[in-house]
C-alpha cells in the first residue's frame, strides 16, 4: 500500500512502511523505514535531499512528525542519469536525539 511521507517538504510515495521505535543511548526514538521508486527525473532532487541528512519527517496519515537522520539507506541502481531509468530506494530514518 502506498502512503505519502514528507521529508523536508518533499513528498515521497512510500511502500512497505515499517514504523516503530528503538532505544539509543538510553533514549527511546521513533524509527521509520520504507521503500520508494526514484526516476531519472527525480534523482538529483532526491539525492540532494538525502545528502543533507537533517530532516523533518511527516507522515500525515498517522499524524506523526519528528526530526530525523538516516540510519540505513540503499538503492538498487547507482546510475539514474540514463533517461527512463528507475531505481528502488530503501530508507530508514531515526528520530534525532533530544539532547543537543
Amino acid at each position: 500500500m502506498h502512503q505519502k511521507i514528507i521529508i523536508n517538504d518533499m513528498e515521497i510515495d512510500a511502500l512497505n512502511i515499517k514504523l516503530g521505535s528503538t532505544t539509543k543511548n538510553g533514549e527511546e526514538r521513533t524509527k521509520i523505514s520504507f521503500d520508494f521508486k526514484v526516476t531519472h527525473e527525480a534523482y538529483h532532487d532526491i539525492t540532494t535531499l538525502l545528502y543533507k541528512n537533517d530532516f523533518i519527517v511527516k507522515v500525515p496519515d498517522r499524524h506523526l512528525q519528528f526530526p530525523a537522520v538516516i540510519s540505513n539507506y540503499s538503492t538498487s541502481i547507482t546510475n539514474l542519469y540514463e533517461e527512463g531509468a528507475i531505481g528502488d530506494f530503501k530508507l530508514e530514518l531515526i528520530e534525532k536525539s533530544s539532547c543537543h
